[in-house]
């Protein structure tokens, strides 16, 4: 009997979770007329089909893959994908793997679908999004929001004569405006966005969506005309498609472009402005000012102060609320959070040169320590080479198993050239040959395991970190060797010790310490981290976390 899943989905602009069960329901019946065996479904709720980013699309897909049905039935092609590119994936993986695509609109799914079908779903999205920047384009063309809502503002909810709610209105937050118009103000008498932040929180305003506030939420950036700074609608002006996202096709995340400004659509709402033009203009020309004091003469930002990268940032982290730690004054770290917004309490600070030595004389030491890494090393290699080696017996086995049945084969089609035949042979053979296809199968899919690690792997881990420690002291290796230094550490935590003290604990990153040792440029196996906790905790050693 054939095996079926189902899948279901409905999109955001289809908010009914109703939905996919009246999806599945319709299929139920279908593959019960059929007298197909349901295995299970598959579903993703308010999430579009531009993208295969999806939960359920990507499950059902990893059970294809496995084999665990042979049919994939769904309501319509374009509740798979609506993707030209994604939707002929999905079929020619679910072909390779021998599974069925039918769908109750169109039946069994063939090329000619995927190329009709796909076409019209990327067409219907287009169109959609056509559709919606117009009737967008019309709400401010007639002077309200295109969607979203500025801080100083709040939104205005009122029905028409039938009852449906008019969208689009909006009117000023007086609190709010009162904000705005002290952030104008203090910037332009000298404040930096900085200090205007730390000043906010510290009087627990609340800045946009109930959140802290910090410099990029007020200096945002100009050209995109994003952060309080930029926004024109506090001088009464309305702004639309200044910028336009598109999905990226391999993340399936929005990303921002900035459209031509002759594209952009301004219409005056005078009886929303905040700022008067004066200051306005006050914070425009102290903006261009510090813009180019940044530039250099090709146009390039930030070019004459742009900070070289240190041995170990980006790895820093403040124990108390887990944000970054960065260079805050000449060579010294400081918590980020406290620098930015104010709100952490961890004012410790590190001198650069002194966190490097710390951690670099703490790998080496304690990280690196011979005896208790080739303790680890000892253990790991056992059961790791433990799991390889059943996974190579397995095949073995099935190699061995077809050479069987293929002889066994041979010598019953000799036996019937021979004249000889009994009934049994007849109902046999076809058993065989099953056996025989599966077995194919299974090893022409099957990957075949690693080669097995080394037991002297602890020795080539001690030999390369101290090839990697001379490597760092040579200015002609010293950029190689940081990157591979880097690539231990999982990340610093900096605390605040006893008498004005730095407390740091060093994380080991494991993945990077073992890729070391194995003396390989490439990850481990995947299977090796199914084993890391235990075999760390078994053994009483722990290289993860210590303090330096």
């Amino acid at each position: 009997m054939p095996s079926v899943a189902f899948y279901a989905r409905y999109s955001s602009d289809n908010q009914r979770d109703a939905s996919i069960e009246d999806q599945l329901r319709l299929c139920r019946e279908r593959a019960e007329r059929e007298g197909w065996h349901i295995i299970g479904s598959y579903s993703d709720r308010s999430i579009s089909g531009a993208s295969l980013i999806r939960p359920g699309i990507q499950s059902l897909m990893s059970d294809a893959q496995d084999q665990k049905f042979n049919i994939v039935m769904s309501e319509s092609l374009d509740r798979i994908s609506r993707d030209q590119e994604d939707i002929a994936g999905i079929y020619k993986r679910l072909a390779f793997a021998g599974i069925r695509m039918v769908t109750l609109s169109e039946g069994d799914i063939s090329e000619l679908h995927i190329g009709l079908k796909g076409t019209m779903g990327a067409l219907f999205l287009k169109d959609l999004a056509d559709k919606t920047r117009r009737g967008l384009r019309g709400r401010v063309e007639s002077g309200k929001s295109g969607g979203g809502n500025s801080y100083g503002y709040r939104v205005v909810r009122k029905a028409d004569a039938n009852g449906e709610p008019i969208r689009g209105d909006r009117e000023i937050d007086a609190f709010e405006a009162k904000v705005v118009r002290r952030i104008f103000t203090d910037y332009a008498a000298g404040k930096a966005p900085r200090v205007i932040a730390h000043e906010l929180n510290a009087e627990g305003i609340a800045g946009p969506r109930s959140a802290g506030w910090g410099p990029s939420t007020i200096h945002g950036n100009v050209k995109r005309g994003n952060g309080i700074l930029n926004n024109e609608l506090y001088v009464g002006k309305l702004v639309w498609n200044r910028q336009r996202f598109l999905k990226d096709p391999e993340t399936g995340k929005r990303v921002a472009r900035l459209n031509p400004k002759d594209e952009w659509i301004t219409q005056e709402v005078p009886d929303l402005r905040i700022i008067d033009d004066a200051l306005w203009l006050e914070v425009k020309e102290r903006q261009a000012t510090i813009r180019k004091k940044y530039v250099d003469a090709d146009g390039n930002g930030l070019s004459a102060t742009k900070r070289k990268r240190y041995l170990f940032s980006g790895l820093m982290k403040c124990g108390e609320c887990g944000g970054g730690y960065s260079l805050v004054y000449r060579d010294q770290f400081g918590c980020s959070t406290v620098k930015n917004k104010g709100t952490c309490g961890n004012r410790t600070q590190v001198v650069r040169e002194d966190l490097e030595s710390r951690v670099l004389k703490a790998l080496r030491d304690n990280l690196m320590a011979p005896e208790l890494f080739k303790e680890f090393c000892d253990e790991y290699t056992r059961e790791i080479n433990r799991l390889r080696m059943e996974a190579s017996g397995d095949l073995g086995a099935k190699r061995a198993e077809l050479k069987k049945v293929e002889a066994q084969i041979e010598k019953m089609i000799q036996a019937v050239m021979d004249g000889f035949y009994t009934p049994s042979m007849k109902d046999k053979m076809p058993l065989l040959e099953a056996r025989k296809a599966e077995l194919i199968h299974d090893l022409e899919h099957a990957e075949e395991p690693p080669a097995l690690l080394h037991p002297t792997m602890a020795e080539e881990y001690r030999k390369q970190v101290d090839e990697l420690f001379e490597a760092l002291a040579d200015d002609t290796t010293r950029l190689e060797a940081s990157d591979d230094i880097r690539s231990l550490v999982g990340r610093i935590v900096v605390s605040p010790g006893k008498d004005d003290a730095v407390d740091l604990w060093l994380e080991g990153d494991l993945a990077g310490i073992l890729t070391l040792a194995a003396g390989k440029k490439v990850p481990a196996h995947p299977e090796d981290e199914r084993v890391l906790l235990t075999l760390v905790a078994g053994v009483g050693f722990e290289p993860t976390t210590f303090r330096l």
